[in-house]
């Protein structure tokens, strides 16, 4: 009996010492959203990899570039990533499965001062469309199940503003594999219109200050005067950094530091991580998604 427990104790200490040994990390993993080229995605974060390793005292920081939405929400909730910049949707869905698997501890301020942005519906200008009343009987593309203004937000609010439900409305809908691709097939004819993500703020020929019009534009794949908003929503919290919640509070602490300070001391890092022109972060808490988490509950319970 005696033997049995020593050897059960010592099976505990042996995990102990390997929890904490694990926690000692050498390598930063970084968790990235698909919806993008992928090239561009780790290009984009390349300075992450430059400069964390000194900041937070590991050896490397690797990059998980995933293929849509729930392969960096499966990592966070698997605890194989460490930090990732989600969707306000996307958060929620790893809330909803597990609550203490992620903080968030960031979110972006727009260059306006707003905490938020927006779902906006898009068609090709010579498809005649100009209104919600014009897409009656027509395709509608959503950039990512997982994704807040690619589906989460219109399939909530949409409903509200056309007077019934998108299935009865709509003659068909169905998703691009990511707000890029989403916009290129609605470019091609895939789909009369569809949802995807930008500030609101600014200039709509200029794909507005940030999010994935901005961004196309940018890279020279996207003229916004081929393409008309039709549609778009309320104001849609940012989305939150967040970390793995049983990180070491020092290493919280220390990269937290670090993207508060970035906006300043690296601002082209700043600007090539976020997709955009940002004011720079302020602090959240998981009750700044509440509105979020309980519109992705209702949708799922639906």
């Amino acid at each position: 009996m005696l033997k049995k427990l020593l050897t059960s104790v010592a099976a505990i200490v042996a995990l102990t010492a390997v929890s904490a040994h694990a926690e000692d990390l050498k390598e930063f993993r970084i968790g990235i959203l698909g919806g993008e080229n992928e090239a561009d995605r780790l290009r984009n974060f390349q300075c992450m990899v430059d400069k964390l390793p000194e900041v937070l005292g590991v050896e490397k920081v690797s990059l998980f570039p995933a293929a849509d939405y729930d392969g960096v929400v499966q990592g966070l909730l698997g605890g194989t990533l460490d930090y990732a910049e989600l969707g306000a949707s996307g958060y929620a869905k790893v809330y909803l499965e597990d609550p203490n698997a992620v903080e968030p501890i960031l979110t972006t301020v727009q260059t306006d001062g707003s905490m938020g942005y927006h779902s906006v519906m898009v068609a090709r200008k010579d498809s005649g469309i100009r209104t919600l009343k014009d897409m009656k009987g027509r395709k509608l593309g959503f950039a990512d199940p997982d994704s807040t203004s690619g589906y989460l937000v219109p399939a909530v609010t949409l409903p509200k503003a056309i007077g019934m439900s998108i299935e009865e409305y709509f003659s068909e809908t169905g998703f691009g594999g990511g707000h890029e691709n989403l916009v290129l097939e609605v470019l091609k004819g895939t789909f009369d219109a569809g949802t995807t993500w930008a500030s609101g703020v600014g200039d709509f020929s200029e794909g507005y200050t940030s999010g994935n019009l901005h961004k196309m534009v940018e890279k020279g794949i996207l003229d916004m005067d081929d393409l008309v908003e039709v549609w778009k929503s309320p104001l849609i919290p940012n989305g939150p950094i967040v970390v793995r919640s049983s990180m070491n509070d020092e290493m919280k602490q220390a990269f937290k530091a670090f993207m508060m300070e970035l906006p300043e001391s690296d601002p082209d890092c700043f600007s090539a991580i976020q997709g955009g022109d940002f004011k720079g972060f302020t602090e959240v808490t998981p009750a700044f998604y509440e509105p979020i988490i309980d519109a992705r509950r209702a949708l799922i319970g639906s």
